[in-house]
């Protein structure tokens, strides 16, 4: 129990009975309007009367009380308004009845009765609330510290499974519902004080509700955690992938800022929420790797992708063996490779590839014949197409030939 916990109100005169009831009235009233706890008056109504009777300023210890009851207040989640009107309903509350408690002889004695409460009520107001906003930032930055913790757990899969459990159920989430995550990235990188995570979390909260949902910031990206289905409560319906959520929101809020997202697939529990954040992470890297022209990637349609580059001795034998010869023509591989890819990219449709690659139809089909030429694969033959092409992907997810393949895988 503090210092402050548990005692009387007591008055300014002699401290018989009648005064503690009638500061007891006030602060009972006064606690009943601004429906707060009677407790954080606990020395203010004492200072006010002393002010009021006898024009006492208030002492560095009654202060040092109102100091603490403001940082009570903000820990218990009390409104600062409903604190202020509070300290202000007991003040007029407590003028209203001096005159009956203490008759006043003339006008300049009530003058200066006025001037010593207002200097101690403005006084003792501006203690609370700047007592209460420190409490509160202090507050905030703990909570975020704990959130960030928390974020890097679930996302590296902390084996203290119930520990996390623990942690989690004051941020709302039940971790045997099935979660997902979705990363963002902008073009020009995130800085640590960038907006966009306030914006987005705010926004995910109003179509998801107040749980089950964390917004937090890692190695440059945006992280989310939803639940896969939003839940009967939201204040909205989903009607979207949560991936084209994100980017949408993120767009409409920073017009012209270029993002790319990536959603992993929900699984229930703890580890699933890792898993889902890995599969994100890769799908990034991938749609990277691979140019891709999509703003939004989703972890299911790269699976082909990461069973290509999971087995990279296979792909590096692959690229080896049939693109390695490109090097071969003038200019290099890269030319070669791009020809390859819009044509793949566009259903082997020769213009539309050279639309996309700005060049001649003609030159597409030299440069496709050249491939041929070189590696005995023909684009237009499907069985060839399909080595062709899976030999393209490899190379542009192993960076080829911009680097050199491993060695020794």
């Amino acid at each position: 129990m503090s210092a402050t916990e548990g005692r009387p109100l007591p008055g300014s005169g002699p401290g018989n009975s009648a005064d503690e009831a009638w500061l007891t009235a006030i602060a009972q009233a006064a606690a009943g309007d601004s429906h707060a706890p009677i407790e954080l008056l606990v020395e203010y109504l004492s200072l006010l009367a002393d002010a009021a009777i006898s024009g006492r300023r208030p002492q560095e210890h009654e202060l040092a009380i109102v100091r603490e009851l403001g940082r009570r207040a903000a820990e218990q989640g009390i409104p600062a308004g409903r604190v202020v009107d509070l300290y202000l309903s007991a003040a007029w509350r407590m003028w209203r009845d001096l005159p009956d408690v203490v008759p006043y002889r003339d006008r300049d004695t009530v003058r200066a009765s006025a001037q010593s409460v207002l200097q101690a009520v403005g006084r003792a107001i501006a203690i609370l609330v700047d007592s209460y906003q420190a409490a509160t930032k202090q507050l905030i930055r703990q909570e975020e510290s704990l959130r960030r913790e928390l974020v890097d757990d679930l996302l590296r899969g902390d084996p203290d499974l119930s520990g996390i459990v623990e942690r989690a159920e004051p941020f709302g989430l039940d971790l045997g519902r099935p979660h997902q995550v979705v990363l963002a990235r902008p073009a020009d990188g995130l800085a640590e004080d960038d907006a966009s995570a306030g914006l987005l979390e705010r926004f995910i909260l109003d179509r998801f509700g107040d749980r089950e949902v964390l917004v937090a910031t890692k190695e440059g990206l945006l992280v989310v955690l939803v639940p896969a289905t939003a839940p009967s409560t939201a204040p909205r319906t989903v009607t979207k992938d949560a991936g084209s959520l994100v980017h949408d929101e993120l767009v409409r809020h920073r017009a012209g800022r270029e993002w790319r997202v990536a959603a992993g697939r929900p699984y229930p529990g703890a580890y699933g929420i890792a898993r889902s954040y890995e599969e994100a992470r890769e799908s990034l890297v991938l749609a990277n790797r691979l140019q891709l022209e999509a703003s939004v990637v989703d972890a299911r349609d790269m699976l082909v992708y990461r069973v290509v580059i999971r087995d990279q001795a296979a792909i590096v034998d692959l690229i080896q063996a049939v693109l390695s010869p490109l090097a071969l023509a003038r200019g290099g591989a890269e030319p070669l490779l791009q020809t390859l890819e819009a044509y793949f990219a566009t259903g082997e449709v020769a213009t539309e590839a050279a639309r996309r690659l700005n060049i001649s139809v003609r030159t597409v089909t030299y440069r496709l014949t050249k491939v041929k030429d070189l590696t005995g694969h023909d684009p237009g033959d499907p069985i060839q197409r399909y080595v062709l092409h899976t030999a393209v992907l490899g190379a542009r997810l192993l960076d080829w030939p911009a680097q050199d393949l491993p060695a020794g895988v």
